[in-house]
């Protein structure tokens, strides 16, 4: 048994709808460094669900990233994003922001409701890959975060 095999992996939930941008997400988490699970919900409902572990999420992990598309059904991003800062329980936990809006005003709003960080998604998929990877490594190579509880 190695040193990795005793480390948990990292939990991400990823909060998209484009099933494209999911496969593409995960694609470009697929040769990473860390260990991790992505977690993948469609809404900001579902999201809300997966992050209190309600309903059919009871039994899933805390994860130690959020990575979060603005433009969701039925909740977008933004309301997820006041909902998880306005909750003890969850805003601690890292928010990166990934969407395909480039709007002034949306990266404004973001950053007022507390995201970590705000990054603009690029149409090119070596791009899109090379900024996942990025994402990938800043936060679980190069950042403390807090010991996640069970």
């Amino acid at each position: 048994m190695t040193d990795m095999d005793d480390v948990k992996p990292a939990q991400v939930l990823l909060v998209e709808d484009n099933v494209d941008d999911v496969e593409l997400t995960l694609e470009a988490l697929k040769d990473s460094k860390v260990r991790m699970d992505v977690h993948v919900v469609p809404d900001g409902i579902a999201a809300m669900k997966f992050l209190r572990r309600q309903e059919e999420y009871l039994h899933k992990p805390r994860p130690d990233l959020i990575l979060l598309d603005l433009n969701l059904p039925l909740m977008d991003g933004r309301e997820v994003l006041k909902a998880v800062r306005d909750d003890p329980d969850l805003t601690d936990l890292p928010v990166v922001v990934l969407t395909t809006s480039q709007s002034e005003e949306d990266v404004c709003k973001a950053y007022q409701l507390h995201a970590n960080c705000y990054i603009s998604k690029p149409v090119d998929f070596r791009q899109f890959s090379e900024i996942v990877k990025q994402i990938e490594g800043f936060w679980f190579q190069l950042v403390k975060l807090p010991r996640r509880s069970e």
